[in-house]
C-alpha cells in the first residue's frame, strides 16, 4: 500500500468550511441576507482561487508533457523567454468586444485605435507543429475603422541585466494568417527619462516570422537602463483572423565584423 495523503480540503484546513457552509445552505432561511451575501462572496472567492490554481496546474502538466521548450537559441545567446499567455492558461480564455486596452496575463496588454468594431480574442491549446508553445492568441475581426491592434508584452527585469549596445534582441513568431496582413513589432527601451524606440516589420516565411533589433544602431544609455517592452502591431485589420500561435523573445551579443 502506497502512502495515504489527506485530500487538499482538508489538508489546507478548507475541509471544516466546506462543512460550514453546507449545514448552514440546509436552512438558508434562517440566515440573515447580509450572511447570506458574505458566505455567497467567500464561496465564489474561493471558486476563483481554485479556477486560478487548475488552470495553474494544467500549465504545469502541458509543459512537463512537452519537454523542450522549442526555443532555438543562437550561439551565446544569453536570455530567451516565451511570454506567459503563450505558456499558462488563461482566465477568461474568450474576450468578445475588446476594450482598449484589455490587460492579458503576464504583463501582455491588447490596444487598438477602433471607434466601433466587432473582435474578439480568445486563448486556444497550440498546434502540435507549434513547437515548445502551449497555446496561442487568435485574433478575430469582423468590422473595424481602426488602423491597427497592438499587443504589447513587458519584458521582464532580467532581460535589463547586463543589456549593453553590443547585443541584438530578436522576436520570433509563428503565426497563421488568414489574409497576409502586415505585423511589426515596436522595440522600446527606457534608460532614464528617455525611451528608445526601434521598429522592424515582421518578415515571414510561411507561417514563421522574425525581426532582429541591432542594439549598436541604438543610443541608450547602458548605465541607465530601467525597463522594455515591445509592441507587436498588426496593420489594418479587417474582416480577418489571425492565429499567434507562438512568440519568442530572446537576446545574444552582435557579431562583431
Amino acid at each position: 500500500m502506497g502512502q495515504e495523503f489527506p485530500g487538499i480540503f482538508g489538508g489546507f484546513g478548507l475541509g471544516q468550511t466546506l462543512k460550514r457552509w453546507q449545514r448552514a445552505l440546509r436552512e438558508p432561511k434562517d440566515l440573515s441576507l447580509a450572511e447570506l451575501k458574505r458566505m455567497n462572496g467567500d464561496i465564489q472567492g474561493m471558486r476563483d482561487r481554485l479556477d486560478k490554481m487548475a488552470a495553474q496546474s494544467r500549465s504545469a502538466i502541458l509543459s512537463r508533457a512537452v519537454g523542450d521548450d522549442g526555443i532555438d537559441r543562437p550561439d551565446q545567446c544569453d536570455w530567451a523567454t516565451r511570454p506567459a499567455v503563450w505558456r499558462e492558461e488563461m482566465r477568461p480564455k474568450g474576450i468578445v468586444g475588446l476594450n482598449s486596452p484589455q490587460p492579458l496575463s503576464g504583463g501582455a496588454t491588447v490596444f487598438h485605435d477602433a471607434n466601433h468594431a466587432e473582435m474578439s480574442l480568445r486563448q486556444e491549446r497550440a498546434p502540435h507543429w507549434a513547437r515548445g508553445a502551449n497555446f496561442g492568441l487568435v485574433l478575430e475581426v469582423y468590422r473595424s475603422d481602426g488602423s491597427f491592434v497592438s499587443f504589447v508584452q513587458d519584458l521582464p527585469p532580467e532581460a535589463m541585466v547586463g543589456l549593453t549596445r553590443n547585443h541584438f534582441i530578436a522576436v520570433n513568431l509563428v503565426a497563421d494568417r488568414e489574409q497576409p496582413v502586415e505585423i511589426y513589432a515596436r522595440l522600446n527601451i527606457q534608460h532614464g527619462p528617455n525611451v528608445e524606440q526601434m521598429v522592424r516589420q515582421i518578415e515571414f516565411d510561411g507561417t514563421t516570422g522574425q525581426a532582429e533589433f541591432d542594439l549598436a544602431y541604438s543610443k541608450i544609455n547602458e548605465k541607465r537602463l530601467e525597463k522594455a517592452w515591445l509592441d507587436l502591431i498588426v496593420e489594418g485589420p479587417k474582416m480577418t483572423r489571425i492565429a499567434l500561435w507562438d512568440m519568442v523573445l530572446l537576446r545574444a551579443p552582435r557579431a562583431d565584423f
